[in-house]
């Protein structure tokens, strides 16, 4: 064998990671740093599948060994070509299996000391989960609990720039956790993704001091969060916000305003209340949304289906909440937060 192999202990010692999978799998997840170099696109992958399954193995893996050897000579003459002879690169795929294989051998026939991950990508996503696992319990966890629009995404921002240590979860799933948070123009990532981007964030923390997160549910979007930070978070202590009705009304219609510029997608997606407010109770948010009288629909929507359905939730889970320290919030500015952020 021309290549070497290499584990995942030993990823920091390579000058690059070359994930040589399709652009939709590297899309979904990767190692941290890698670059796409596929020796398949998505639709050679899926011709490849299909005569594997539909022809024979022996076919499939002729018109594939052309379509990688293409490839591989595109990356040769693009990607790598300055690279000088010292360059070693860490190869991988899915499970450590042809595609890698083949890129590694050409890669050290050149000249390089080309090594393939062991296990590729499939033991990598093992090791974030059971990191994932592991990690949450090593920290000291100040949870910001609050109803829906009571600043607690704000206060967290604030404490970041006072220096505190954040875990922003809804930053990570790119979504705002309520039935109404998606983010306009911005998908979620997915859930390898997601993981990935939270144990990085989880390995750069200091367990030596505190870090404030805020209160979830189990999931975000359509992320779920690991179980263990659930499970930490429930244990831990907290902090209770509380502000005004008000001004949550006045931040919610600031933070949310792309509902207000596109009133039918807000009217949309509040059909997922139907179950619970039935129709009467819908048609009249919508004559208020088609009114443009969106602070009494906003202020409604809080104290008729937010609040009660958050006091259930962080009750029944938080349970250190009823001995939670108080922070009153008469203003939203990020002045105020910083003020109040100073004094945690």
């Amino acid at each position: 064998m021309l290549f070497r192999t290499a584990n995942l202990s030993q990823v920091a010692e390579f000058d690059a990671i070359i994930d040589v999978r399709t652009p939709a799998e590297f899309a979904e997840d990767h190692l941290p740093g890698a670059i796409n170099c596929p020796v398949f696109s998505d639709e050679e992958r899926i011709i490849v599948g299909t005569l594997y399954k539909q022809v024979s193995p022996f076919e499939a893996r002729k018109v594939g060994a052309a379509m990688v050897a293409k490839n591989i000579a595109h990356h040769l003459e693009t990607q790598f070509r300055d690279h000088p002879k010292s360059w070693r690169p860490l190869v991988y795929c899915w499970r450590g299996g042809q595609r890698s294989g083949a890129m590694s051998i050409i890669l050290a026939q050149v000249g390089w000391a080309a090594h393939k991950l062991e296990g590729g990508y499939k033991s990598y996503r093992r090791d974030v989960l059971e990191r994932l696992e592991a990690l949450p319990q090593n920290f000291t966890w100040r949870v910001i609990c609050g109803p829906t629009g009571s600043g607690k995404s704000r206060l967290l921002t604030a404490l970041s720039e006072r220096g505190r240590q954040v875990l922003d979860l809804e930053n990570l799933a790119q979504h705002r956790g309520s039935m109404l948070g998606r983010l306009p123009s911005l998908p979620q990532p997915s859930q390898k993704r997601f993981d990935s981007t939270l144990l990085q964030a989880l390995q750069k923390l200091d367990p030596a001091l505190p870090v404030y997160v805020e209160a979830e549910s189990n999931k975000i979007g359509l992320i779920t969060l690991p179980p263990a930070l659930i499970a930490a978070m429930h244990g831990s202590e907290c902090y209770l916000v509380e502000t005004p009705v008000a001004c949550r009304v006045e931040g919610l219609l600031e933070d949310y305003r792309h509902y207000l510029e596109n009133p039918q997608l807000l009217i949309a997606n509040m059909q997922n209340l139907h179950r619970f407010h039935g129709e009467k109770q819908l048609q009249h948010w919508t004559t208020l949304i088609h009114a443009g009288d969106f602070a009494t629909m906003v202020g409604e929507l809080l104290t008729l289906h937010y609040d009660p359905s958050y006091l259930r939730a962080t009750s029944k889970h938080y349970a250190k909440l009823p001995t939670a320290k108080r922070i009153p919030l008469t203003s939203l500015s990020a002045d105020a937060l910083l003020q109040i952020a100073e004094t945690l």
